[in-house]
């Protein structure tokens, strides 16, 4: 058997301040609810810089800059750490400014249905010329000669959803049908937004990696939103959108949903599409959610430290067939939450982390690194989630104990080398599994790491539609440099063995 690779990935950031204030769950809630809250009325002071952002050492190891390693030997909390030493695009992606990424927002627009202000626009495409990712073709989307009065009339009068800047008016996205709640503006502002950053992640994959577009047949967006209209509330589709905006001629695709652990379903997808040879080159990708932005700034505020959900996050990730180089996909090492596993922490770190490593014959120990819910404990830990990937270290550590695996008494040891300090942003879906995918392409192709487990987990209940948990994980190996399939006996040789097994019953029928 052989399997598919990991051939590269992508990271994006951000930064987008305004939409915390403007977009994010927490805060729009907040403005229905109690208008003149507080908590609205502090959060400018709370606001991070886009200079503070960018020197964010988790932001800096998402895109790469830094290791998980070497963000564990900074003390915590790292948002108090001050540096000025960092630069906004990484080993893996970068980290975008608000402004450039609302004309991203305009590229991704297919129906005219983003307006700019004209000096705006001007300014951000001659920023946006300088990008390494983003061609003219693209830029030529972002003009406008749209005045600050029209666009303040389709939000007066059109219901239009406003477009900020530092505070200051600069667009506006209008509503694409009149009384279908599928099409409001607010909901096509997310998914705009959605697409805008897949878009992003889509060409930091391409670009960093010197892959060419062409070479793409298949594409999987995998986030937490769902696009459609009245007719098919979810029907998608996000992910041939993305591939056409980031020049991927040869592509088709699909969209993919499971809450947090969509991005791992989808890996698995991809692995197996690739393995039946179905496609040679498939993308995973996906888009921030504006939802989650500040969806904790009411715990950050009253601690006073920063509002620290003032990103969005995406990734893209490119699933190829054997190259005998890259780390490969363990389609045969998959473990899976059942509708009859049970939703105790026992029962799921069983199904997806003992299960596959008993088809294997591996102990717990054998997996060097597991990538879990990487969710930022900065950002947790004052919110009172605690440190979400150490409880679940330890959990795989506990169920170690039991298996007789490791020594009661390595537990701790064991969650320190076996496991990470968390970096990503609470994106829902970016933070489960799906982040150490990079830093394991290059762990085992330049470094001393074997194997890892990607683990994504889910909240299906969120939708209200079962009471099930969920969750999927798969184990990435060095690649050992062997591409193709076993070749067995040829026809020739069977043959042979076969005259010779009938000639050696017919000497012993002699003999009876």
């Amino acid at each position: 058997m052989t399997f598919p690779v990991v051939k590269g990935a992508g990271y994006i950031l951000v930064h987008t301040p305004d939409m915390v204030i403007h977009n994010g769950t927490t805060q729009t809630t907040e403005r229905i609810v109690n208008p003149d809250s507080e908590y609205l009325k502090k959060i400018p002071e709370y606001l991070r810089s886009f200079e503070e952002v960018v020197n964010y050492l988790p932001n800096q190891t998402y895109i790469g800059n830094m290791t998980p390693e070497e963000l564990a030997q900074y003390k915590m909390p790292w948002y108090d750490h001050k540096s000025e030493s960092f630069n906004r695009y990484g080993k893996f992606g970068e980290i975008m400014p608000q402004d450039e990424f609302i004309g991203l927002i305009k590229i991704a627009d297919a129906f005219d249905l983003v307006e700019l202000e004209s000096e705006f626009s001007k300014e951000v495409v001659k920023k946006l010329e300088n990008h390494e990712a983003i061609n003219n073709e693209l830029l030529t989307k972002i003009q406008s000669d749209t005045s600050i009065e029209e666009i303040q009339k389709h939000i007066n009068e059109n219901h239009a959803e406003a477009i900020y800047n530092n505070n200051k008016l600069v667009g506006c996205v209008k509503r694409a049908h009149d009384i279908d709640v599928n099409l409001t503006a607010h909901v096509m502002f997310e998914n705009l937004v959605v697409k805008a950053s897949g878009i992003l992640a889509m060409l930091n994959l391409l670009h960093k990696n010197s892959i060419n577009p062409s070479d793409i047949e298949y594409v999987i967006e995998c986030s937490e939103e769902a696009c459609g209209d009245m007719n098919q509330r979810g029907g998608g589709n996000f992910a041939k959108s993305i591939a056409e905006a980031a020049g991927c001629i040869n592509a088709t695709g699909s969209d993919t949903r499971g809450f947090c652990a969509g991005p791992t379903h989808a890996l698995i997808e991809a692995s197996a599409l690739v393995q039946a040879g179905v496609y040679e080159n498939v993308v995973i990708v996906a888009g921030g959610a504006t939802a989650k932005l500040g969806m904790n700034g009411k715990d950050h505020v009253k601690k006073e430290i920063p509002i620290l959900e003032d990103t969005l996050g995406g990734f893209a990730v490119l699933i190829s067939k054997n190259d005998g180089v890259n780390p490969v996909l363990r389609t045969d090492l998959v473990g899976r939450h059942t509708v009859g596993t049970g939703s105790s922490p026992q029962a799921v770190i069983t199904s997806l982390i003992t299960a596959p490593l008993d088809k294997g014959n591996m102990k717990i120990t054998d997996i060097d690194k597991y990538s879990v819910e990487m969710q930022n404990p900065d950002i947790t830990k004052p919110a009172g989630a605690g440190d979400v990937p150490t409880a679940n270290y330890k959990m795989i550590g506990a169920l170690g104990v039991k298996r007789k695996d490791i020594e009661r008494k390595e537990l701790m040891n064991f969650v320190k080398e076996h496991g990470m300090q968390g970096w990503a942003p609470t994106q829902g879906h970016i933070p489960s599994g799906i982040p150490y995918l990079g830093f394991a392409r290059e762990a085992m192709t330049t470094g001393n790491v074997n194997r890892a487990m990607i683990v994504g987990k889910g909240s299906l209940f969120l939708g209200r539609m079962t009471n099930l948990f969920d969750g999927v994980s798969i184990v990435v190996e060095r690649n050992n440099g062997k591409t193709g399939e076993e070749k067995g006996a040829s026809e020739e040789t069977i043959k042979k063995m076969v005259a010779e097994a009938m000639r050696e019953f017919a000497s012993h029928l002699s003999l009876e």
